[in-house]
């Protein structure tokens, strides 16, 4: 079996049809197995025989929208992809907290960015790109009280087949993932 975590785009835990239980509902009738959620914010990670990660985006996607309503994204990881990402080390010497974001945002196509590109703006900056994970690797200052828009930014400049995590998620969710 594959260990897998679907990390899904604009769930709002206040929203009643996107609460974890129901979540994890939906995955487990898809016959998965050892689903768990992490954090109420759609992380979830779950264990199956399938190999086609495009594939099984789709027919979760398909089963989120249809059982929940759930319009769009799926984007799906193995745990081994997210533990390479983890042991890569892209921060460091930086710590995620209130003052300093450090967030992965990972794409659905098949390939992440081939180029850090540029944003503007001195309160948050690129710092890599991981090829294996497809995620972009930022970092984003909280301190000054003003929060860049760096994810309206993201999503003009790449649309809307991603989502982004901080990196303490990832963590967890790796941890979770056993």
């Amino acid at each position: 079996m594959n260990s897998y975590a679907a990390l899904l785009r604009g769930i709002a835990p206040s929203n009643p049809q996107m609460t974890n239980d129901k979540l994890r509902g939906v995955f487990t009738g898809l016959g998965f197995t050892d689903v768990g959620s992490v954090v109420a914010s759609g992380n979830i990670v779950f264990r199956c025989a399938d190999t086609d990660v495009p594939a099984l985006e789709d027919r979760i996607q398909d089963a989120l929208n249809a059982e929940l309503g759930i319009p769009g994204g799926t984007i799906v990881r193995s745990r081994e992809d997210l533990q390479a990402l983890l042991d890569s080390d892209p921060f460091p010497g930086l710590t995620h907290g209130r003052g300093t974001y450090l967030t992965a945002t990972f794409f659905k196509a098949a390939e992440a960015p081939a180029e850090i590109p540029d944003f503007d703006d001195p309160l948050a900056r690129v710092v890599g790109i991981d090829h294996a994970a497809r995620a972009l690797l930022a970092v984003v200052d909280n301190t000054v009280g003003k929060t860049p828009d760096f994810m309206a930014w993201m999503e003009k400049r790449y649309g809307k087949d991603i989502t982004t995590r901080t990196w303490l998620t990832v963590q967890r969710v790796v941890k979770k993932m056993g």
